[in-house]
C-alpha cells in the first residue's frame, strides 16, 4: 500500500546539528540548565503555550565509538531488546521514505503513546571532524491509523550529533521535544524527559557494549 508523501530532512538541519555539537551549552538567553547527571548537562526552554519545556543535552559517553553509537541508535530491532519501554517498533517504506512506527508504554493509569516519524542519518565531515548526524520529527500518513486506546503524539522532534571524545568515546549532543498530549500535568512531562533523557543515553551506551558481543 503507498503512503503519502512525508518529505525530508534540509542539509541546513544537519549542520544545525554539527554546530551544536562544537558548543558547551545552548546559544540564547532564554535556555536555562535544569540539572547536571550522569555526566550530562540538560538544558531546557519553556515553551509558554504547552508549559512543555524543549531539551537539549550535552555530553559524553565513555567507551562508546561515534559509529558504533549512531549504528546502535539507528537498529530498531536491537533496541527492542535494551529499552524496557518499547511496546512496538518497526519501519515502513513510504515513497522512497522510511517511516518509524513506535509505540511506548506508559505506566497503568496512563495510556501507552504512538509516533509515526521519518529519521535520516547523515556522516558530515566539518574542518576534518567526523560527525554523525540523526535527525528525527514526526510525521502524517494515512496508513498508520490512529489505534484505540493509544494517544498518538503529533509533535516529536529530535536531533543527535556524535563525535569522538578524542579518546574511547563519544561526545553527544541531544535536542529533545515532544508533547505526549492526554491528561498527564506539564510538571510530571517534565521530570519524566529531565530524568528519562540522560537515563535513556546511559541505557544506549550499555547497549553499546553488548553491541559488540552480540556482532
Amino acid at each position: 500500500m503507498e503512503c503519502g508523501a512525508v518529505g525530508g530532512f534540509s542539509e541546513e538541519q544537519f549542520r544545525e546539528a554539527c554546530a551544536e555539537i562544537q558548543q558547551r551549552a545552548p546559544a540564547g538567553a532564554n535556555w536555562e540548565l535544569l540539572v547536571e547527571t550522569l555526566g550530562f548537562s540538560i538544558y531546557g526552554l519553556l515553551d509558554q503555550q504547552t508549559g512543555l519545556y524543549e531539551y537539549k543535552v550535552f555530553g559524553v559517553l565513555d567507551d562508546c565509538p561515534p559509529a558504533l553509537l549512531a549504528d546502535v541508535y539507528m537498529d530498531l530491532d536491537y533496541r527492542k531488546q535494551w529499552d524496557q519501554y518499547v511496546k512496538e517498533l518497526y519501519e515502513k517504506e513510504c515513497n522512497g521514505e522510511t517511516v518509524v512506527y513506535w509505540e511506548v508504554k506508559y505506566p497503568f493509569p496512563m495510556s501507552n503513546r504512538d509516533y509515526i516519524y521519518i529519521r535520516q542519518r547523515q556522516e558530515l565531515d566539518v574542518e576534518g571532524r567526523k560527525i554523525h548526524v540523526v535527525l528525527a520529527q514526526s510525521t502524517s500518513v494515512p496508513q498508520f491509523a490512529e489505534r484505540p486506546g493509544v494517544i498518538r503524539v503529533n509533535r516529536y522532534k529530535q536531533s543527535l550529533a556524535i563525535e569522538s571524545d578524542g579518546k574511547k568515546g563519544s561526545k553527544v549532543f541531544m535536542y529533545y521535544f515532544d508533547n505526549p498530549g492526554g491528561q498527564i500535568p506539564s510538571w510530571l512531562i517534565n521530570w519524566v524527559a529531565k530524568n528519562g533523557v540522560p537515563n535513556f543515553l546511559k541505557d544506549m551506551a550499555k547497549a553499546c557494549q553488548n553491541y559488540l558481543k552480540k556482532t
